[in-house]
């Protein structure tokens, strides 16, 4: 694994976060400045940070990424907003730049004023243990999780049509109000080639549009929903263009991907990944359509949580998503065993079933609808008593 040329990192306890040790800001600087996108929640409470960094996005210079973790500084007003851009305020003046070149994250409970002070200090703090390593990379990883069981992170390489190689880094968190619109609450992907800000935002949005847009742990999509991309150029003279930006789109939304699927996986209480695929649909939206909906039924997710084969909960969820298909051209496989073909059932060893639900961490439902040739991915988690347990005392 190799980091991307041209950033530094650093992750620390600032103390905003209640639980000893436990790190709670992050810090990402490419000190000559980068090409930056990003992408947001499109709920209607976006967290005073979300305000910031859409004023500041896409852009061709910006130099810092300041985060805290903790507390979601949502809902919070004229005093939020004007906390976020103090912490813009004071990573530039630490960076030697402008605050309109740091974009901010914040993630916790909603509700709460920042305390500042630890702020300050942190974003102090994290200036002054920057380094390049990938140990560096990985505390700043630490410093953004909530109620996350350890870091997301990806890496990929990429070989231009000249034999340069370019590489991408990514980190994100989330575990719970895991909804699409969008799904990750925070994340950020770097990368040392060079981009225009309307090819990164282009190639930022298709990414996140197969990837962090298509999970679900309880479909509650969050106040602070941010996906960014900075892009140092560090590895390329000038902007991708063609076959070179093609494949960095490529392997922008592989790595976005393999980020996601790691949220539902660690959903609170999970015990089971389900990737729902929804093929032969006239149109992607309407195979998406089918995807979500069956993703987000507590049955479906439950049927899985205890190996039961319950197909008919599936396609179901699949009949009343809003889409017009003919329910005799529909087939459904679970784990690979055919379940129901062209509208009947098909006869199976529910055991045999079950017991591959059971023994896999991932569970595959594949349904065919034979209206065109649209595909369609989704991944969730199940729902099981400890997700229960978890969110009813999250905040007392």
């Amino acid at each position: 694994m190799e980091l991307p040329d041209g950033f530094q990192f650093a992750g620390v306890r600032a103390g905003i976060k209640e639980t000893p040790g436990k790190l709670d800001m992050a810090l990402i600087v490419c000190p000559d400045g980068a090409t930056a996108a990003g992408v947001y929640t499109q709920n209607l409470f976006f967290a005073a940070p979300v305000r910031w960094d859409r004023r500041c996005t896409p852009s061709e210079n910006v130099v810092a990424i300041i985060v805290n973790s903790g507390n979601a500084n949502a809902c919070t007003g004229h005093r939020g907003w004007q906390d976020a851009e103090r912490m813009a305020e004071a990573t530039a003046a630490a960076c030697g730049v402008q605050p309109n070149q740091v974009l901010v994250m914040s993630t916790g409970v909603i509700g709460v004023f920042l305390p500042m002070t630890q702020v300050d200090e942190g974003i102090a703090k994290a200036h002054a243990t920057l380094g390049a390593t990938l140990d560096d990379f990985r505390h700043a990883s630490e410093g953004i999780l909530t109620t996350d069981k350890g870091s997301k992170t990806a890496f990929r390489s990429v070989e231009l049509t000249n034999g340069t190689h370019v590489r991408l880094a990514a980190m994100a968190k989330g575990a719970g109000m895991i909804g699409p619109s969008m799904a990750t609450l925070l994340g950020v992907v770097l990368t040392d080639a060079a981009l225009t800000p309307g090819d990164a935002q282009s190639a930022l949005t298709d990414a996140v549009n197969v990837s962090f847009n298509s999970i679900s742990v309880e479909g509650h999509t969050s106040t602070n929903d941010t996906i960014l991309l900075m892009a140092s150029g560090k590895k390329t003279a000038s902007p991708l263009v063609g076959e070179d930006l093609a494949r960095l789109k490529t392997a922008l939304s592989d790595l976005c991907i393999e980020l996601a699927k790691m949220i539902p996986d660690d959903g609170e209480g999970a015990t089971h990944l389900i990737e729902i695929e929804v093929t032969g649909c006239r149109t992607t939206v309407d195979a998406d359509r089918i995807a979500r909906t069956i993703a987000n039924s507590a049955l479906v997710k439950t049927a899985v949580t205890g190996g039961d084969p319950n197909w008919g909960r599936v396609m179901s969820a699949a009949g009343y998503a809003g889409i017009e298909f003919d329910v005799l051209q529909s087939s459904l496989w679970i784990n690979d065993t055919l379940i129901f073909s062209q509208g009947n059932p098909v006869e199976f060893d529910e055991s045999v079933v079950s017991c591959s639900m059971k023994s896999n961490r991932e569970t595959k439902l594949r349904i065919q609808i034979g209206e065109g040739e649209a595909v369609a991915r989704f991944w969730t988690s199940d729902l099981t008593v400890d997700y229960v347990n978890f969110n009813a005392d999250y905040c007392t």
